[in-house]
Order: C-alpha cells, then sequence, then structure tokens
C-alpha cells in the first residue's frame, strides 16, 4: 500500500470518486478552495448525452471526451477504480491509500468503458464501422438509448434497415404518454420497426445466422446488434466498506437533502448513485453540485460544507 500525501497545499482533503459529470463538476468546483483527489477508472470525462451522436459521427467525440487533466489543473487524478473506503481514508485498486477530509461518492452505473480516451475514440470508430458495414441492425431496448441511437441511425443511414424491440408496452416509459407516442411516430416514419411487449434472445442466432427469435415467436434480421437496456448501479464495492450499511435494497446511498449520506458529517453522494426520487440524467446530476452548496449557504456557521465555498 503507498500512501499520498496533499500537494495543493489548499487545505481540507477532498476526494471525489467518480469522473461522471457530478463527480467531473464537483472536482472542477472544488479545485481553488480544497485538496482535490478525482478517482476514476478512466482518465477522462464524457458529454454522455453526445456518445450516441459519436456512434454515427465519430469525429464528434473529439469534443466530447476530455481528459480530467484539462480542467483538474489544481488537483490530482488518480486513473484506477477505488476498492475500499475506511472512515479516513480511500484505497484503490493499484494499492494507493489516500486520506480524506470529506469524502464524494458518485459513481454512478456500471459500465466497462475504455481506459484511454485514444482507446474510446477508437471504439466510437469501430462501431461507426460496424453501422456502416450493417445492411439490417437489431437495437435491444426502447428506452432513451434505444430511441435516441435508432434514430441516430434512421437519420445519417436511411437505407439500413432498423428494428427496435422492447419489452415494454410502449417506448420511453419514463415519461408521458404524449410523448411515448410522438416518438413512436416519428419513429414509424423514418420506417423504424418498433416491436413492443416483446424481448429477444441474442443466443438465438448461431454462426452465419442472423436471424434472431423474439418473446413473441417473431424472427428479426439483423448484421449487427446494439444493447441499450439500463446498468446496474455502480455501488456492489460498497458492500464490506464502512457505507455497506447507508445503503438501500436496490444499492443506492441514501442520502439528505444536502446530499451528505445519511448518519455522515463528512460523506456525501451524488448523481446517480443516491436514492433522490428523480429521473437519472446528465442535466439533474448537474444540479446535485449545487444543493450541495446550499448547506454551506445555510450554515454559514459551521465547519462543515466549508470545502463547498
Amino acid at each position: 500500500m503507498e500512501r499520498t500525501e496533499p500537494e495543493s497545499g489548499n487545505g481540507r482533503r477532498v476526494v471525489v470518486i467518480g469522473g461522471g459529470i457530478a463527480g467531473s463538476l464537483a472536482s472542477k468546483s472544488l479545485q481553488f478552495d480544497s485538496d482535490v483527489t478525482l478517482i476514476d477508472p478512466k482518465e477522462y470525462f464524457e458529454i454522455t448525452w453526445a456518445s450516441l451522436r459519436s456512434m454515427v459521427e465519430p469525429s464528434f467525440a473529439e469534443r466530447t471526451l476530455i481528459n480530467h487533466k484539462k480542467y483538474l489543473q489544481n488537483g490530482r487524478v488518480v486513473t484506477s477504480p477505488a476498492v475500499n473506503i475506511t472512515n479516513s481514508e480511500v484505497v484503490t485498486a493499484d494499492g494507493l491509500v489516500l486520506g480524506y477530509d470529506y469524502l464524494v461518492i458518485a459513481t454512478g452505473h456500471n459500465d466497462v468503458l475504455p481506459k484511454t480516451r485514444q482507446e474510446k475514440l477508437s471504439q466510437y470508430q469501430s462501431e461507426y464501422e460496424k453501422i456502416t458495414s450493417s445492411e439490417s441492425i437489431l437495437i435491444v431496448g426502447g428506452g432513451p438509448s434505444g430511441v435516441e441511437l435508432a434514430a441516430e441511425i434512421a437519420v445519417d443511414f436511411p437505407e439500413k434497415k432498423v428494428t427496435l424491440v422492447h419489452n415494454g408496452p410502449r417506448l420511453l416509459e419514463f415519461v408521458g404518454q404524449k410523448a411515448a407516442d410522438k416518438a413512436f411516430d416519428w419513429l414509424k416514419t423514418k420506417k423504424v420497426e418498433v416491436l413492443l411487449n416483446q424481448r429477444v434472445d441474442l443466443s438465438s442466432a448461431s454462426d452465419g445466422d442472423k436471424n434472431y427469435r423474439t418473446s413473441g415467436g417473431e424472427r428479426v434480421h439483423a448484421d449487427c446488434y446494439f444493447l441499450c437496456i439500463g446498468k446496474p448501479l455502480s455501488s456492489k464495492w460498497l458492500n464490506g466498506t464502512v457505507l455497506n450499511d447507508n445503503l438501500d435494497g436496490k444499492g443506492r446511498l441514501m442520502v439528505d437533502e444536502y446530499l451528505r449520506v445519511k448518519g455522515r458529517k463528512n460523506v456525501f453522494a451524488i448523481g446517480d448513485i443516491t436514492d433522490i426520487p428523480e429521473m437519472k440524467q446528465g442535466y439533474i446530476a448537474e444540479k446535485h453540485e449545487s444543493e450541495s452548496i446550499k448547506w454551506k449557504e445555510q450554515n454559514p456557521n459551521q465547519e462543515m460544507g466549508g470545502e463547498w465555498s
């Protein structure tokens, strides 16, 4: 184990775990008021709502993938996943031990992403080539990602046969019926075939066979497929740490109105990993930082929250 010491001399040590939207914004905002360390398995921040556009236009990703060190110039970046938390330290998979005065957890949903920016750019290029080399494409999942990807492909490659299969009764089940119907009708005008209330057996196509069987008994011919279903929360690693009892039954960290983990004075959670009943989307994660700042504004004489200035 290797213990690290503060570098910036800015006072309180703040460790942020997770380099998505919420974690990156928190690190950027705090870097000149605190000694900030950002822990993330990858070296870059991604504007996630632009990711599907990058699949059909790889050059677009050049503007949406930003190395953490580009915006975090007065803090430290540790490119390794966190594996343990104690009451005063965070341990990474590389064996680093980082002490903290305040801890911010923003690990969001679990996703396997390339470590380097260049590897991620190459991944988008590969996905683009998969799309362009296919005549027919299957998209599994009718949530925001599935609907958006189907739309991107349909607009940029109208000659492709796109089929979207969703296991629910309508698309975009988290929004109102009117919006869902509008999305459905628009996809139909672009000749996207939408199959509702069905699942796809992705193992039903044997080697060389491009026909996939659905639970409704239909067969979908596709040269390639994209899985656009929900990802699990990235919180399983917290089991066995000091925050094990702060997780609810769905693996979310329970927080108060200022995003402090309940029962903890110096640990915050922001972004998708919280138990706040809301849509888990990027623009909402951006708001979580301001909610934390309110604590300081309403408690100006208390030491807690001073690092959020």
